[in-house]
């Protein structure tokens, strides 16, 4: 969709650059979401990609992904250190509806500052305990669980003037194992619930409900649940909401069926990951 409001597009180069955000201007990096509805309030974007930051940087801690990172660039990024939890950043990015073009666009802090519930890299960096390194307006940095992160159904952390610098995944949850469960009313239809489980190598089970709900819904364990304790978690969630793409009770059924999933799947030493559940009618 033309933008025919905007009168200016300012690179951003240096953080100072980015003093031009503001109540009538926003940042610009892949568009997908910003192009596609009006924006008439706005007069001016600031360009986060002229910033040139590495979209991928394996530090001494884990991983560091720029917000400008591209899912395409996510999606292949190399297995080339053995994480155990590699093959979920290409699942989690198969559960956005878009083209391959899309795909080569769309940046992954645009979709988790889009905070929409069906956000999958809300999921994939909530499920692996990612914090969000925001710039903050008045120049101070801030680090905040991407799980806390979104706070409702396009709400988050930011305020005017911040910026979504990166995300940065520990090593411990890049060495756990993980498992992956999309649900949709369609095949080609927005998640209804996403559910990742991870089985840390001290043997602690996390599990990461979303898609189903207005924000990410944890629930941790010490050691791996019983099955019915954790069906009994999963079903006391209160954030499950009814919208064209589920209603609330279908969601939180259809949740605690795949969690038991998930939960058989990384209770079996080595096992692969099961077929992706993709459609219940």
């Amino acid at each position: 969709m033309d933008l025919n409001t905007i009168g200016a597009i300012v690179p951003a180069r240096r953080r100072d650059d980015l003093v031009a955000l503001g109540a009538t201007s926003a940042p610009l990096a892949g568009g997908s979401w910003l192009f596609s509805e009006r924006q008439d309030h706005l007069t001016a974007l600031v360009d986060l990609m002229t910033f040139d930051w590495p979209s991928l940087t394996v530090t001494e801690t884990g991983l560091e992904v720029a917000a400008t990172c591209t899912l395409a660039e996510l999606a292949s990024m190399p297995d080339d250190r053995g994480w155990p939890a590699h093959p979920l950043f290409f699942q989690c990015c198969t559960a956005l509806l878009g083209s391959f073009k899309v795909w080569n666009v769309a940046t992954v802090g645009g979709n988790i500052c889009a905070s929409l519930p069906a956000g999958p890299m809300t999921s994939l960096f909530s499920s692996l305990d990612a914090d969000a390194l925001v710039w903050r307006a008045d120049g101070t940095d801030e680090r905040i669980p991407v799980a806390s992160f979104v706070t409702g159904n396009g709400r988050n952390a930011l305020r005017d003037g911040d910026v979504l610098r990166a995300l940065e995944v520990p090593l411990t949850s890049l060495q756990a194992r993980t498992a992956y469960r999309k649900i949709a009313l369609s095949p080609l239809g927005r998640s209804g619930a996403v559910i990742i489980g991870r089985l840390d190598a001290d043997g602690a089970f996390i599990l990461t409900v979303s898609g189903a709900t207005l924000h990410p819904e944890q629930l941790r364990y010490a050691t791996l649940p019983e099955p019915t304790q954790l069906t009994s978690d999963v079903e006391r969630i209160e954030t499950w909401f009814t919208d064209p793409h589920g209603a609330a009770d279908w969601r939180r059924a259809v949740s605690a069926l795949l969690a038991r999933e998930i939960l058989d799947e990384l209770s079996t030493p080595d096992a692969g990951p099961a077929t992706e559940t993709e459609v219940v009618r």
